[in-house]
Order: structure tokens, then C-alpha cells, then sequence
């Protein structure tokens, strides 16, 4: 390797389509739902819970404790989470090579609930030159393109 070579300017990043990240979106949404289930299957067992209404907000918020570790825990290790790896896609941070804190991920899941449920995250990518979406910006981080 050439002196050349190590200072050479890093390649300059490719960012996923709104249908890219859509059909990642969906896939995700298919691979959280067996998660959820047994993480359901495990409170209703440990709480010998015969009805859903059972201790409802217990569950909600164990199901949504679930759902932050699963996204919080791929995206610290890696940026990826099952479907963003079938998609080749990455979140990363603005500095890049570092890997993003614990907070900054759980930032990053609070507001892409509150901006996918409301459609905010999608809308803002039609005014965003890198198609990111809201969250992407608030939290700052990006999804990108890996090859």
C-alpha cells in the first residue's frame, strides 16, 4: 500500500431509495412480528396471563422494551439490523467510523416511531437531497448504501 493510497479521500456515500428503504421497512415490520411474539408468549407465560386484556399496559410497555433493545442493540453492533443486511443498508452516524452511543440509538428509535406512525419521516425525504428521512436528520445519523 502506497502513501497514496492511505490518503487517498474515502469513497463518497451511496444513499437507498425511498423504495428501498420502504421494502426494508415492510421486511422489518414481518421479522418483528415473530420477536414480538414469543417476547408475548414469554410475559404471558412468566405472568400466567390467560386473557389479553390481562395486564395490558404491563405488556405494551414490556413489548415496547423489546422492540427498543432488538433496534437499539443491532444498531450499536454493526448499524444493521436483520432486514437493513437482506437490503444492503446501514445507519451509521455523521462520524461515520465510530459506532453510535446506546442514547443516540434509543433517540433515533423514539423518533422513528413518532415519525413513521405519522408519515413525517417519508414526507421529509421528497425536500431531502440525500432521501433521508425526518428521523435521520433529528437524530443525526444516515442510512446508507454498503456494498
Amino acid at each position: 500500500m502506497t502513501v497514496a493510497d492511505k490518503t487517498a479521500a474515502p469513497a463518497p456515500l451511496k444513499f437507498p431509495s425511498r423504495r428501498r428503504r420502504l421494502a426494508c421497512l415492510m421486511y422489518e415490520a414481518v421479522l418483528l412480528f415473530g420477536v414480538l411474539f414469543v417476547a408475548g408468549y414469554a410475559f404471558d407465560t412468566l405472568t400466567q396471563s390467560r386473557h389479553a386484556l390481562h395486564l395490558r399496559p404491563l405488556r405494551q410497555g414490556w413489548l415496547l422494551c423489546v422492540m427498543a433493545l432488538y433496534f437499539c442493540w443491532f444498531w450499536q453492533h454493526g448499524g444493521q439490523t436483520l432486514a437493513m443486511k437482506t437490503w444492503r443498508i446501514r445507519l451509521i452516524g455523521h462520524n461515520a467510523p465510530q459506532p453510535l452511543t446506546w442514547l443516540h440509538c434509543l433517540w433515533r428509535f423514539v423518533l422513528g416511531g413518532v415519525c413513521t406512525i405519522t408519515g413525517l419521516g417519508f414526507l421529509y425525504s421528497f425536500f431531502n437531497a440525500e432521501k433521508q428521512w425526518l428521523q435521520d436528520r433529528l437524530s443525526n445519523s444516515k442510512v446508507v448504501l454498503y456494498p
